[in-house]
């Protein structure tokens, strides 16, 4: 299970952005890879496929493993790990270990 949801503050924790921070874009559950905005960018090389479409070097974000991936806690803004609780009704939240507040999305 991921603890982490599209449109969450991450920070890296490893590789070659480590300590950047951005939002969560996108989320394969499948192969539990995320991107991220501002985070793992790759060149792509792009051919004209119609008249008038332009060539080039195009910069984009790229997946990043979710294991290299913390989610920032919104009251407290400290990168944090996520705990879990049910209210009366049980619908689940995410808490944040730190403050012990809810993360809620916004």
């Amino acid at each position: 299970m991921l603890n982490i949801k599209v449109g969450d503050q991450v920070l890296v924790r490893s590789g070659k952005d480590k300590k950047k921070r951005g939002r969560v874009i996108a989320i394969s559950t499948k192969e539990k890879k995320a991107i991220v905005s501002g985070v793992m960018i790759v060149s792509k090389h792009v051919k004209a496929r119609k008249v008038g479409d332009q060539s080039g070097i195009v910069r984009t974000e790229s997946a990043i493993n979710c294991c290299k991936l913390q989610l920032v806690c919104p009251n407290c803004d400290a990168p944090t790990r996520v705990a879990h609780r049910f209210d009366e009704k049980g619908t689940k939240f995410r808490v944040c270990k730190k403050c012990q507040k809810d993360i809620v999305q916004k």
